[in-house]
Formats: C-alpha cells, sequence, structure tokens
C-alpha cells in the first residue's frame, strides 16, 4: 500500500467498503470481521479467536479445508464461488459472490485467508453505462 492510513481511517474504510469479509491467521483461527450487523453470513462474537471449521456448514467443510490447504501449500492464490440464497424480509434468492485470497508476506509465507462476499444481485442487472455525472 501507497501512504499511510490512521486505525480510525483503515477501520471506517473497511466498513464502507461494499463487501463482507473475515480474515483467518496461518493456524486456521478466525481473526476479524468486518460489516457484523448488516452481514449475509452471520456469526456470533463468541467465534473470534476459534477455528474456522466451526464456521461453514459441514456440507461445506471439506471444500473449505481443500482450499486453505491448498493456499498454504502455494498450490492455489484464490478460489471463487457463488450460490443463492435467500436474503432479506422477503427471503428472496440473491446470487452471492463468495472469493476467497491468500495473504502473504513480502517473503511469500502465508499469513492466513482473507474471505470475501457480497450480495450480487443488483450487478447482474446492469446494462449499458451510467457516467459519473449521469
Amino acid at each position: 500500500m501507497i501512504g499511510i492510513l490512521e486505525k480510525e481511517e483503515l477501520n471506517a474504510i473497511l466498513e464502507t467498503l461494499p463487501v463482507e469479509f473475515s480474515v483467518i491467521d496461518k493456524n486456521d483461527n478466525v481473526l476479524a470481521w468486518n460489516k457484523h450487523t448488516t452481514r449475509i453470513f452471520k456469526r456470533p462474537e463468541s467465534v473470534l479467536g476459534n477455528n474456522v471449521r466451526n464456521c461453514h456448514p459441514k456440507k461445506s467443510l471439506q471444500k473449505v479445508e481443500q482450499i486453505i490447504n491448498e493456499m498454504k501449500s502455494g498450490k492455489r492464490e484464490t478460489a471463487e464461488f457463488w450460490i443463492d440464497l435467500p436474503i432479506g424480509v422477503k427471503g428472496e434468492k440473491h446470487k452471492v459472490l463468495i472469493k476467497y485470497f491468500a495473504l502473504r508476506d513480502k517473503d511469500n509465507n502465508y499469513l492466513g485467508c482473507l474471505e470475501a462476499s457480497q450480495d450480487i444481485e443488483r450487478m447482474k442487472k446492469i446494462k449499458g453505462e451510467k457516467r459519473l455525472v449521469d
């Protein structure tokens, strides 16, 4: 990153980004997440410090473990998938994009994983252009 951000500015940015994220460390423990009150995938604060395997449904656990192991070994840097989830008061199905990113230091050592999720239902309907001043 170029430049320096104060902690307050960084926190504001992380809460403002149009994506929710979770971060795990190199030992697969949950470090942090943003958008606590508005998350698609809600979790209690008691999850902090716990193994990430406790945050995923059993049916997806094998794939999560595979992705993390491949990131640790250097075989994979990212993983991307999408699912249909009921969202909102009416429980209408929305397309949710989920991406995993390996976090690495300057020497390419594995530091952990960033999971980013975003409701992309509205984006699917974008057509043409909308310029900044439109």
